[in-house]
């Protein structure tokens, strides 16, 4: 009677332990799907490198973490607002690479 009862506990163990990993990949899919189309969603709004902020730069632009939102603002700053896209290449950290990635999402108007 010990020994069934043991082996169905352990049997409830193992099944418990299967259905918990077997929903992990599916929540991980979900979860993945959700931050894709939240930054499909922000990144198919252009966004104006003469007016954002470094978050907004940072999550709109491809290619440019905080660090670098944060160079293009000093650099707008300092010399005025970007009159042709291609004045971002000479952002300290952007090149020419990440000015095309982003062309067709840059505003400065």
């Amino acid at each position: 009677m010990r020994n069934l009862r043991t082996s169905t506990a352990f049997c409830l163990a193992i099944l418990v332990g299967m259905s918990s990993v077997a929903m992990t990949p599916i929540a991980l899919a979900e979860s993945a799907k959700q931050v894709a189309s939240a930054k499909s969603q922000v990144q198919s709004k252009s966004v104006n490198i003469n007016t954002a902020s470094a978050e907004q730069l940072a999550a709109g632009l491809k290619g440019v973490g905080l660090k670098k939102a944060k160079a293009i603002i000093e650099y707008r700053n300092k010399v005025g607002k970007f009159v042709k896209v291609e004045q971002l290449a000479e952002v300290k950290g952007i090149g020419s690479a990440t000015v095309e990635k982003n062309r067709a999402l840059i505003s400065l108007k």
